[in-house]
């Protein structure tokens, strides 16, 4: 049994959704896309976006189905395909049509996320090639603070600010964590928490509309000011910002405060620099490329305190096993008598 197709078109693309035979079809049309964009998505609090490949209705019809993203393909796992069948009600087959209309929508997001990313990195490499934003090392960025007391400005989000800041740097978040509840921020948040979150700890981050405000409250237009984040991206994201707001002296810390050492800048909080945009499991065992480094310095001490959470988790896991295995066999027995 075959279904007219219904077609969802935007602006700047097309989405074809097919069902027959018990099989959904998600087409997309008109859309190339980078295979790779986790550390851009990453440094600006974003989840990651898996590659997505562009499926043919030919190519699928003999076999050769291509991926969808991963968002789309967790939609499609988490319901059965419609069988279509006669006499099936029509509140279902409105569940179904809204269930594609969901899938269409997000990759949608997605598609535009991944644009407005590489536009926005055009515009940033261009503010730099024609020195309207001049490049600072992290350790050149330290003297200038210390020999003309040029100011630093920190537009990291209170998580990692808490961890680490620049001694006597300004504060002014372009990104702040979002702690609202509504429905939409609570479905962005199990987004980024399935999508790499739980490993990473990076927290889902919302855009401050009060920056460049409380920027203009305590810097003229002709302030000197070093902008700084944790990997570089967001303070380029800011110096935009400053820029079209006339700001004409801004220097940009190229790698962020993570390819600071220890000696470049005079650190407050209670962890390294370095240390401070990491979070999640990965952390807590030790697994991260920072702390890595870390280990491969302090030698074995370092590394058994992780040996030794890792085997903690181990052993609380079969723990908890064993637990559940008992309370099912007492259950059973309850359900005997």
């Amino acid at each position: 049994m075959f279904i007219q197709p219904k077609v969802y078109t935007k602006p700047s693309k097309a989405y074809e959704a097919r069902a027959y035979d018990g099989n959904i079809e998600i087409l997309r049309c008109q859309q190339k896309i980078p295979q790779d964009n986790s550390p851009l998505m990453e440094a600006l609090g974003l989840p990651a976006l898996s590659g997505l490949r562009i499926a043919s209705s030919s190519s699928y019809r003999h076999g050769k189905e291509r991926s969808l993203s991963h968002k789309s393909m967790c939609c499609l796992t988490s319901f059965e395909p419609p069988s279509l069948k006669i006499g099936r009600s029509s509140g279902a087959r409105r569940k179904k049509c809204r269930i594609i209309r969901m899938v269409a929508e997000t990759d949608d997001y997605d598609l535009k996320q991944m644009r407005d990313m590489a536009a926005a990195r055009k515009r940033w490499d261009s503010l730099i090639r024609e020195g309207k934003v001049k490049v600072l090392t992290p350790r050149e960025a330290g003297y200038a603070i210390q020999l003309s007391g040029k100011t630093l400005l920190d537009v990291r989000p209170s998580i990692e600010h808490d961890k680490a800041r620049v001694k006597g740097s300004r504060w002014i978040p372009i990104f702040e964590v979002d702690n609202n509840l509504d429905a939409g921020t609570v479905s962005r948040k199990f987004t980024n928490f399935m999508m790499g979150g739980w490993w990473s700890g990076a927290p889902t981050l919302n855009y401050n509309k009060q920056f460049l405000s409380k920027v203009e409250e305590d810097f003229t237009k002709e302030a000197d000011l070093i902008v700084a984040c944790q990997k570089g991206l967001r303070s380029l994201a800011a110096c935009e910002l400053l820029y079209n707001s006339g700001y004409r002296s801004l220097f940009w810390v190229q790698g962020g405060l993570e390819a600071a050492e220890e000696e470049d800048l005079a650190r407050e909080g209670p962890q390294p620099l370095k240390f401070a945009g990491i979070g999640g499991i990965s952390e807590f065992l030790g697994w991260t490329d920072q702390q890595r480094a870390a280990a491969a310095r302090e030698g074995w001490g370092y590394r058994l305190v992780f040996s030794a959470r890792l085997l903690g988790l181990v052993v609380l896991a079969d723990a908890l096993f064993i637990g559940a295995q008992q309370v099912g066999q007492y259950l059973q027995e309850l359900r005997s008598h």
